[in-house]
């Protein structure tokens, strides 16, 4: 089993997401755990505020690292190596930010390896870089976009790794059929009726090939017509 663990100041919009479709089947399934953490929790101030205005001016808000440390305490075991902080054995923790590595299918993979994957979600200027610098594992960005904080960039990387675990989704063997060592196979589909017409006189016709019934005909068409996401 993967668990998925998000820091936020928005625990709601995580939970909600946790609660529908496939991921809740496989919840129920005992194949993944997804948690989301109210930052605020961990604040020890009396209003539990988490943010600060940001040294050298700025706009915005900027969430401070104390209540940040304290939840990665809490669910990532950080201990002290060196002048950094490191979780525990099989647990990494992602910091989404724009400026991250671009998250693409091949990393999915290797991230559906981990035992626990501890996500924290930036809100309004951003986070303290000492988080960045001393606390995660690794900077991951969804796109060359911003976004109004990580929990969306978060449930990206939750939803595409969560389908890479066994059981969760597809029937035996899609994990064979659709995965390779470069990424994921998607090819284009059709399903009934065999010709749709929107309007007199325009018939638009599933391909003969997958009308065809022979295994061969259809995986060449699949293969002709497809494209592996995440290859280089």
């Amino acid at each position: 089993m993967i668990t998925f663990e998000v820091i936020t100041i928005f625990p709601e919009l995580v939970e909600k997401f946790a609660t529908e479709s496939l991921l809740k089947r496989a919840v129920d399934k005992k194949l993944l755990k997804i948690t989301a953490r109210n930052l605020r929790d961990f604040s020890l101030e009396k209003h539990k505020n988490v943010d600060d205005s940001p040294y050298g001016g700025g706009y915005g808000m900027v969430l401070k690292p104390d209540a940040v440390f304290r939840a990665l305490k809490k669910v990532a075991g950080l201990k002290p190596a060196n002048k950094k902080f490191l979780p525990s054995r099989g647990t990494k923790i992602i910091l989404l930010t724009p400026r991250g590595k671009r998250f693409d299918q091949k990393m999915a993979a290797k991230l559906s390896q981990e035992k626990k994957l501890v996500f924290i979600c930036g809100r309004y200027e951003g986070i303290d870089e000492r988080v960045a610098k001393h606390m995660a594992n690794v900077e991951l960005s969804i796109g060359d976009y911003d976004l109004m904080g990580g929990e969306i960039a978060a449930m990206v990387i939750i939803e595409t790794v969560s389908r890479l675990i066994p059981g969760v989704i597809g029937k035996p063997g899609f994990l064979d059929d659709r995965c390779t060592k470069d990424g994921f196979f998607e090819s284009a589909q059709y399903t009934r009726p065999a010709v749709f017409s929107p309007q007199k006189a325009i018939n638009w016709k599933v391909p003969r090939e997958l009308l065809s019934g022979d295994p061969k005909v259809v995986k060449a068409w699949r293969q002709k017509h497809g494209k592996t996401v995440g290859k280089p």
